[in-house]
């Protein structure tokens, strides 16, 4: 007897100093909650550094002050697609282009810098030039020959918003009054692939173009963005001295059944600006006619609101049904947010690999951000029930309850209207 009491009492004493099973699971949740605000605040940082990237590449081709802007703008209208000359009748005219400009360099005027000095060395200049300092300019003042440019825009296709490239099928028509100059036509922000002479008089000229371009796009109102393709046509060869370029905005407009997959459009716009390049030499003022063609496109907004909006709030939501979890089922409630968690990480990943890196928040981000913001606030809820005493958790769970669910929907809202 005396041995088997001593036995009990031992028992008795190491079952004393044992933590019970409730306290173990409590510490383990509480471990647990502790790692799934941890992984949050990780992904929040990561993503972060991954947002705050500079994409260098949205700088436009020969950034330079525009001056004396002439708009046009015009609707979208419709114009019959000529059909393209026969692959022998392009290649005769194509022939009788290259001889005509061949008779027309012979017999041009030399060019103004030929007729520019530099009697102490140097860049030369012009002694008489009354308007700019450059050897390119015309030495004595006159009337710029003005031509009148014209697109009829074919189609768009290969729009790549995360390069910003495009490739456009257009015609371009260019009229004046006077004859016209040869001209060294360059797309600063592109190249021709293909070019088809249709007509070269002395007045008037018409070409069938394909070509490759690019237009930085602008991400800040993603998915419901709008985007600037634009096709940019200058001759640097003559400033506004010799030809001053002006938009036709009735030769401006797209062809019949003009479309644009995945988008839709918003407006047409030509202008003809005169802009100069940063001084490559001393007394470089002369400035440059360019022409500017603009299309305005935007996403479909039901399309863009499926893809982005309603993810991101099936995220929220569910999360937010761990809420009404009791505090007696604290397992299930401390689990609710790891897989919302891993769902939203995994789906902000998708959604950045379709857009490239900017120096800005795009809407879509701020959705993002509210969506952890408001799975953090589900997280510190049930870490805060580990904190209070055992009979102040149902005070907290009913705070929890309406308190959390009220602000994350206000996150929310600021997140898709800010």
């Amino acid at each position: 007897m005396g041995l088997f009491a001593i036995f009990s009492g031992s028992i008795e004493e190491s079952t004393r100093h044992m933590p019970d099973t409730k306290t173990r699971k409590r510490r383990a949740l509480r471990r647990f909650v502790i790692i799934q605000l941890v992984s949050l605040f990780v992904v929040l940082l990561v993503g972060f550094g991954v947002l705050h990237k500079w994409d260098g590449g949205e700088s436009e081709a020969f950034a330079a002050p525009p001056k004396a802007t002439h708009a046009a703008p015009t609707p979208a209208a419709d114009a019959a697609v000529a059909e393209p000359a026969a692959e022998p009748a392009a290649k005769d005219a194509g022939a009788h282009a290259d001889k005509a400009d061949k008779e027309g360099d012979a017999e041009a005027p030399p060019d103004p810098i030929d007729l520019a000095i530099a009697p102490d060395g140097g860049v030369p200049f012009h002694p008489n030039g009354a308007n700019y300092r450059s050897p390119f300019a015309t030495p004595t003042p006159g009337n710029p020959i003005r031509i009148k440019v014209g697109m009829l825009l074919n189609s768009i296709d290969e729009y790549d918003v995360k390069t910003g490239t495009f490739t456009a099928d257009f015609f371009l028509s260019l009229t004046s009054q006077a004859p016209m100059p040869a001209l060294n036509l360059q797309f600063p922000n592109g190249k021709v692939d293909n070019k088809e002479v249709i007509a070269e008089k002395p007045t008037f000229r018409l070409y069938r173009m394909t070509g490759s371009f690019k237009s930085p796009p602008n991400l800040r109102k993603y998915p419901f963005d709008s985007q600037d393709l634009k096709i940019i046509i200058e001759d640097d060869a003559r400033g506004i001295d010799q030809i001053r370029f002006t938009a036709d905005k009735e030769r401006t407009q797209l062809a019949r059944g003009f479309r644009t997959l995945g988008w839709q459009v918003d407006y047409v716009e030509a202008r003809a600006i005169s802009q100069a390049y940063p001084d490559r030499f001393e007394g470089d003022d002369l400035y440059y006619g360019r022409y500017v063609f603009t299309l305005g496109i935007e996403r479909f907004a039901t399309s863009a609101a499926f893809k982005v909006f309603v993810p991101a709030f099936v995220i929220v939501i569910i999360s937010l049904l761990g809420m009404w979890v009791p505090p007696e089922e604290m397992e299930v409630r401390s689990n609710a947010g790891a897989p919302m968690l891993a769902g939203a990480v995994l789906f902000h990943f998708a959604l950045m690999q379709e857009l490239p890196a900017t120096s800005y928040l795009t809407r879509a981000d701020k959705v993002m951000l509210g969506v952890y913001l408001s799975l953090a606030l589900g997280m510190i809820s049930t870490w805060w029930m580990f904190l209070v005493k055992e009979h102040n958790m149902g005070v907290v769970f009913k705070i929890a309850r309406i308190g959390v669910p009220v602000v994350s929907m206000v996150i929310m809202a600021l997140a898709c209207l800010v």
